[in-house]
């Protein structure tokens, strides 16, 4: 699945070239995750003003009402002035006079829709439960501290969770817990203050290292370019099970949480 830092990555590499385009068509295929919420022909006419992101949600600000597009397990996007006809998994198709951004998303949990504003209630309910941006000046350490002695889940799954801090997902919590020295089953309630910001200051520099590398491409990712990421190759401890630790050479192990494969080092990690 794209996480932050691919989102982050995807928003980069089209936003300067998108923004003060109009839009000329918006070009439905099949039905993605959730509704548009409008007809799609009300949308011609409408300038983009600029791209930001939420989360893992692109938002795209018209000069009336705004697209939130989010992609999914799969999802990427295109951005070019000259791209083919659609294929069968190329399920939207914003047209402007600067070029056309497509959606292509073998599974289809991807999604665009339309709301008014961020206040409409629909953007409400996708933006509404999101924590606090991890790569943004609010991500404060005590705030962080404050908010994980509140779960008593493991550590992992609370980063996963996105209440708490928005958009560390499964590759780059694995990084970041490593980084900080904090084994993935330990209760959040219990890690310590000077645990806790060790841990804020390594998913900020795991994310931002994952950002310059062009996000992680698994399977299929690759930015509004076409271009692939390359920060797994980067990786400490995720997919690398049985490898030695690039510390201590012990071999890395691997455990299910919460239907995710975890990764981490049981020397490294206490």
């Amino acid at each position: 699945m794209p996480e932050l830092p691919e989102v982050e990555v995807t928003r980069r590499s089209f936003a300067d070239r998108i923004a003060g385009a109009q839009v000329l068509q918006l070009r439905m295929g099949k039905p993605l995750r959730w509704p548009l919420g409008c007809d799609p022909q009300s949308l011609a006419g409408r300038q983009v003003q600029g791209v930001r992101r939420r989360g893992k949600y692109l938002l795209v600000d018209l000069d009336a009402g705004l697209l939130l597009v989010h992609l999914g397990m799969s999802g990427s996007l295109n951005f070019s002035g000259g791209l083919p006809a659609p294929g069968p998994h190329d399920h939207f198709d914003l047209v402007t006079s600067r070029g056309t951004l497509r959606l292509n998303d073998p599974r289809r949990f991807g999604a665009l829709v339309y709301a008014d504003g961020e206040d409409a209630p629909v953007a409400r309910k996708l933006l509404g439960g999101l924590g606090v941006e991890p790569l943004g000046p609010d991500f404060d350490p005590q705030v962080f501290h404050a908010g994980l002695r509140q779960r008593r889940s493991p550590i992992k799954q609370v980063l996963l969770a996105g209440d708490v801090v928005v958009g560390v997902g499964n590759i780059y919590a694995s990084e970041a817990l490593f980084l900080a020295g904090i084994r993935p089953t330990t209760r959040a309630s219990r890690i310590s203050l000077a645990r806790a910001t060790r841990l804020h200051a390594a998913i900020c520099q795991v994310l931002a290292r994952a950002v310059e590398a062009g996000g992680s491409t698994l399977r299929d990712f690759s930015n509004a370019w076409g271009e692939s990421g390359y920060f797994q190759l980067q990786a400490m401890v995720y997919d690398r099970a049985g490898e030695p630790c690039r510390v201590c050479a012990q071999p890395i192990r691997r455990l299910l949480q919460g239907q995710r494969a975890t990764y981490y080092c049981a020397t490294c990690q206490h």
